[in-house]
């Protein structure tokens, strides 16, 4: 009896080891079903999609008359100034509330109508998220620009992230979002090369959109609206994506169009930012190296004389804003040569609505 009940309790002590194993099997196989869904659930939308075109703007482009343009970076609704976000170095992955959303959007929306504007060109504008509680952002800029044409080209559809694990960035659903008075004609939107392998995961679907304005003289206004990447670019990615964009701007001005793209470029705009926004600092962010204004195709331009000096186009939200913040500028206006710039501003908001301030530009079809 005494052999049967030791054999019985080893054989009970053998079973308790296996437990932990079992546990850890179970993991794994969760984690692969996750990755497996992670992966097959990722998709780029094709090139050369065509967007359509939503409202009854009538109105066609003009020579020798001032018009002014805003872009506008409103981070998803999320960047109060108080905001970090755990891929800078922050902590939080989702915005502070539903309603905190809808305040900054709005915020944003109102603050680019104050600015007596005829285009407006949105970024990370979110329709159905859950880093910003699936607030349709768009629906709430088009109730501010209720007559105007607007189109809309989605630049990311990613899957549930699970990352952070503390609190999961979860699925999200974002689009470049362009308003114009003008009529728009037609649109289309181009798919930019992104990272490979696990970094597109976080690379977005990078693209921008091409949108037709008539102008009276039988041109168009080409608008371009751009969100190059920032997070995993290497050298040769960052390279390609801006290889393919002046390509597309030069073959509109080769056909006498004019030309005008803005965004937000995820490079030094003016090419000195950091060093003059961070005098002494021996920061260097992949996000924030000069854009290369020398690779410009001829006749075009880089809006970087500001009228009233140098301002931070957006920070760095390692931090909640403040006098430590990292700033630089990243958001601008390229227009081609029969573009006159008349006046060009980064426009101080204090990071109020965004980690973005909004860009402006006067200009006149010559």
């Amino acid at each position: 009896m005494a052999n049967n009940a030791n054999l019985a309790t080893g054989q009970k002590q053998k079973r308790w080891w296996r437990i932990p194993l079992y546990i850890v099997a179970a993991l794994l196989c969760v984690v692969g079903i996750y990755a497996g869904y992670v992966f097959l659930s990722y998709s780029r939308i094709p090139d050369l999609q065509e967007l359509s075109v939503d409202g009854n703007a009538t109105q066609t482009a003009s020579l020798d008359t001032e018009y002014t343009a805003v872009s506008y970076n409103i981070g998803f609704g999320a960047y109060t100034p108080e905001f970090t976000f755990f891929m800078d170095g922050g902590s939080e992955s989702w915005a502070a509330s539903k309603n905190s959303v809808m305040a900054c959007v709005q915020g944003a929306a109102d603050t680019a109508l104050s600015l007596d504007p005829d285009l407006v060109l949105f970024q990370e504008v979110d329709t159905d998220s859950t880093r910003s509680y699936h607030v349709n952002e768009a629906e709430i800029i088009h109730s501010v620009f209720p007559d105007w044409d607007s189109v809309a080209a989605v630049n990311y559809h990613s899957p549930f992230l699970m990352y952070p694990f503390y609190h999961p960035h979860g699925a999200s659903n974002s689009c470049l979002l362009t308003e114009s008075v003008f009529d728009m004609t037609s649109a289309i939107r181009r798919s930019l090369p992104i990272s490979t392998g696990v970094k597109k995961l976080i690379d977005l679907d990078r693209c921008y959109s091409i949108a037709r304005i008539p102008v009276e003289n039988g041109k168009e206004l080409v608008v371009m609206n751009a969100h190059l990447s920032a997070y995993g670019t290497d050298a040769a990615q960052g390279e390609a994506q801006l290889e393919m964009l002046f390509a597309d701007m030069a073959a509109e001005y080769e056909q006498g169009n004019y030309v005008l793209c803005a965004g937000d470029f995820n490079h030094d705009f003016p090419g000195n930012s950091r060093e003059e926004l961070n005098p002494g600092t021996d920061k260097i962010y992949s996000w924030c190296q000069p854009l290369p204004a020398e690779q410009l195709p001829d006749g075009f331009t880089l809006c970087a004389d500001y009228a009233e000096g140098l301002v931070p186009s957006t920070r760095n939200t390692n931090i909640p804003y403040g006098p430590d913040s990292f700033t630089v500028v990243l958001d601008g206006f390229i227009i081609s040569d029969n573009v006159l710039c008349t006046y060009t501003q980064v426009v101080d908001t204090g990071f109020q609505y965004s980690d973005h301030n909004p860009v402006v530009l006067r200009f006149i079809l010559r």
